[in-house]
């Protein structure tokens, strides 16, 4: 009996090029891809030239490869966009679409977008101020396991800022912060386990169990991280 080898794709083989460091072959077929309309290709060749895989740093380019793919309906590329017209780099810095590009990334779940968003509501930059929206967006990149956020939200929670203070809350996701190395979180969680009763304590912990293996974070390996400051 003939065992039948299953194909690699186009899109397998580039991956695991760029992996591997061979990062020409990857933009070789990148660019193959993204010239027959892959986004995700083009979203690749972006983060090569913001990253300088393979090819010098190009911000411009970069930024003209991510949109491309945000145009495509790509999250990541999306966020990313968002992020060089925020930072002004490729480009004139441009706050409005900047939050446009943000929101689209945002509605596609992807974790910079949100976080990004997220900071810009908190600062009231490029939108007014609004500290509730910013604790919906936190909160929606938190349970996808964007640690960050997790952190944010829980000195939220901490303080009572765009939400009612709530010390549980607040320990559950500075505990879920803390575990991931964020050193904010683990200074503004010895805060607040101070002022938790008995029962607070025990709450919290039963909810970071619960929560512990439900936010594993599935960021990808080549985002950004662009945080508006």
């Amino acid at each position: 009996m003939t065992q039948q080898v299953s194909e690699v794709s186009p899109e397998d083989t580039a991956a695991c090029a760029y992996r591997a460091g061979d990062f020409k072959t990857a933009l070789g077929i990148w660019k193959d891809l993204a010239g027959k309309g892959n986004a995700d290709a083009a979203a690749w060749i972006g983060s090569c030239y913001a990253n300088g895989d393979g090819v010098e740093v190009d911000d411009t380019a970069a930024l003209q490869w991510y949109e491309r793919a945000a145009e495509q309906g790509n999250a990541l590329a999306q966020a990313n966009t968002g992020a060089f017209y925020y930072m002004g780099r490729g480009t004139e810095k441009d706050l409005s679409k900047a939050v446009e590009w943000m929101r689209r990334g945002a509605d596609g779940n992807d974790l910079n977008a949100l976080f990004n968003l997220a900071q810009l509501y908190a600062h009231g930059e490029g939108l007014e101020q609004d500290l509730t929206e910013a604790a919906a967006l936190y909160r929606r990149a938190a349970e996808l396991g964007h640690y960050p956020s997790q952190s944010r939200l829980g000195y939220m929670y901490a303080h009572g800022e765009g939400v009612k203070k709530d010390r549980v809350q607040a320990y559950l996701w500075l505990t879920l912060a803390a575990q991931h190395g964020i050193g904010t979180a683990l200074d503004a969680l010895e805060a607040v386990v101070r002022e938790m009763s008995s029962e607070e304590k025990a709450e919290g912990s039963g909810l970071f169990e619960q929560w512990r293996i439900r936010t594993r974070s599935a960021e990808g390996p080549v985002a950004l991280y662009p945080t508006p400051s």
